[in-house]
């Protein structure tokens, strides 16, 4: 759709986050504005924006998303988005984006820029909040953590440690508490979401 504007000229087209570093690295022609998906096969193209910026300075990113996460879209926008559009948005508002942001407006008021470094400030709160109490974790908690994200029973454990069962749910508890969650499973989930244990 793009291509068929007369003053709009398609200089490379990527399905994925390997394709688009490539593209972006090969363009002959100089990219005034990127037409972003944040949902690639390979990734995030928020990634890409600072790649973009890297090798066009004055390059705008639009980007396009299904996801109504405002977390991930402040990300895009601290990486450097000039727009963010809805995946539902018709053809013609895209087109009329890529035109606003080429001729230099900002498609992001000062109030959304400013909503969405206040939702990354508190996402990297929590994330320092959530390494403190993995600090708190001793040797044999993380042991037993990792077990657990091995899929092993308590009785399992138990055995693979040379202790009673009772001495693992101990243990359980111990990193229930420190971590702040409610089950096994949400702690399971902090431990792989910040690379504390591996999922095999």
């Amino acid at each position: 759709m793009l291509e068929q504007e007369p003053d709009l000229t398609v200089v490379a087209q990527a399905g994925s986050v390997a394709e688009a570093r490539r593209a972006i690295g090969a363009a002959d022609a100089s990219m005034d504005v990127a037409v972003v998906d944040l949902g690639l096969p390979d990734g995030s193209g928020e990634e890409l924006i600072p790649v973009l910026r890297g090798a066009y300075p004055r390059a705008a990113a639009l980007v396009l998303t299904y996801f109504s996460d405002q977390e991930r879209l402040a990300r895009a926008v601290e990486a450097g988005a000039s727009g963010v559009l809805h995946k539902s948005a018709s053809v013609e508002k895209v087109i009329e984006a890529v035109r606003r942001l080429h001729s230099g407006e900002q498609l992001l008021s000062l109030e959304d820029v400013f909503e969405a470094l206040r939702l990354v400030d508190q996402e990297r709160r929590k994330d320092r909040e959530v390494w403190l109490s993995f600090e708190k974790l001793t040797d044999r908690e993380l042991e037993v953590l990792q077990a657990l994200s091995d899929g092993l029973s308590d009785r399992e454990i138990a055995e693979r440690f040379h202790v009673g069962t009772a001495t693992v749910r101990t243990h359980v508890t111990s990193i229930l508490a420190k971590l702040g969650a409610a089950s096994r499973l949400q702690a399971l989930v902090l431990a792989v979401r910040h690379g504390l244990v591996k999922i095999d």
